[in-house]
């Protein structure tokens, strides 16, 4: 009925009324004021350069991992790397590469050399540790790696005075190798087993484009690496020198030497052998630092030799002499 309030839609609810309404109380003015300038892309959520300057400080605080599949290295990377592939670990653990973690990635198929990585690191007291598939693709940062990883601590170099200390307490004439401009981890393993094999007291390279201790030149000094101590030097250059203010004599190997290896009657004295890159060999500067250069005479038409296989033949040479002088 008419007036009764209670029946549906006789009384307004609030906030619907139609007409005016309460006025904005100077909101509008407030709203209508300046932000101030607009802010650099960086400080700007959502924006493309706030992304990027995201991945970058999280690419930084991860830790400096380099992934090593198989017969990849070198570089001047200070941080751990890790040794990806069935083939690689195994041959890295045959070779007794020290390892911190063993990493096998869940429900991988087992085969022989599976069983063999688990057994030889759990031999030589390496940590295994079997983690989801998703977590070593994260680690090998995508690259293959067959559900198996080995985590390689960085190599603990010695200084290059230690080298003249192994050899003084040796009571033997310093024998140590220089390698200048030789890239190859290979070649730095083959250097390292030479100089082992034939009685040398240490390595020395350079710190900045140079071969470093990574897990390839560790597996191909074949262990070799783990007692014969490899030094880097801020300037190989200074360091030949304080070497021949040492007593040592500083020869340098080249295809166009001073003298002929067959010549070379110092070779029973303390000696620092310097064998550069097989492309551009020697450096201007070592090669003015040094004593004497010798050349390997060779046969044929081959020109050169491999630096390692050259550093291997002189190094046999000089150790043959040494044995006649006793």
């Amino acid at each position: 009925m008419a007036g009764n309030s209670k029946r549906r839609g006789a009384v307004r609810k609030d906030g619907t009324k139609k007409g005016m309404v309460v006025g904005s109380g100077g909101q509008a003015r407030r709203a209508l004021r300046g932000k101030g300038p607009t802010p650099p892309g960086e400080m700007r959520p959502g924006h493309p350069k706030q992304k990027a300057a995201r991945r970058a400080d999280d690419k930084q605080q991860q830790p400096n991992r380099r992934p090593v599949a198989g017969r990849r290295g070198g570089g001047d990377a200070e941080g751990p790397e890790t040794v990806l592939g069935r083939n690689p670990v195994v041959e890295c653990l045959r070779a007794g590469v020290p390892a911190t973690a063993l990493h096998v990635a869940t429900g991988t198929n087992a085969d022989e050399r599976i069983a063999e990585a688990v057994a030889l690191a759990a031999e030589q007291g390496i940590s295994i540790l079997e983690v989801p598939r998703n977590d070593l693709d994260r680690i090998s940062g995508g690259a293959l790696h067959q559900g198996l990883a080995l985590q390689v601590p960085p190599y603990d170099y010695a200084h290059p005075d230690e080298l003249l200390e192994r050899a003084s307490d040796s009571g033997r004439p310093a024998l140590i190798t220089a390698l200048d401009g030789v890239t190859d981890p290979r070649n730095l393993g083959a250097v390292v087993r030479s100089v082992s094999a034939f009685g040398g007291h240490g390595v020395v390279v350079p710190q900045r484009r140079s071969a470093m201790m990574t897990a390839v030149a560790w597996r191909t000094s074949a262990g070799t690496a783990a007692r014969l101590p490899v030094a880097r030097a801020t300037n190989l250059t200074r360091t030949l020198r304080e070497y021949a203010s040492a007593g040592l004599m500083v020869a340098g190997l080249a295809a166009d030497g001073d003298v002929s290896l067959d010549d070379f009657d110092l070779a029973t004295g303390p000696l620092v052998l310097v064998t550069g890159s097989e492309g551009k060999g020697l450096s201007r500067l070592v090669r003015e630092t040094c004593d004497v250069t010798v050349s390997i005479p060779l046969a044929g038409e081959v020109e050169s030799l491999n630096a390692s296989v050259a550093t291997g033949v002189v190094l046999s040479e000089v150790a043959r002499r040494r044995r006649l002088e006793l």
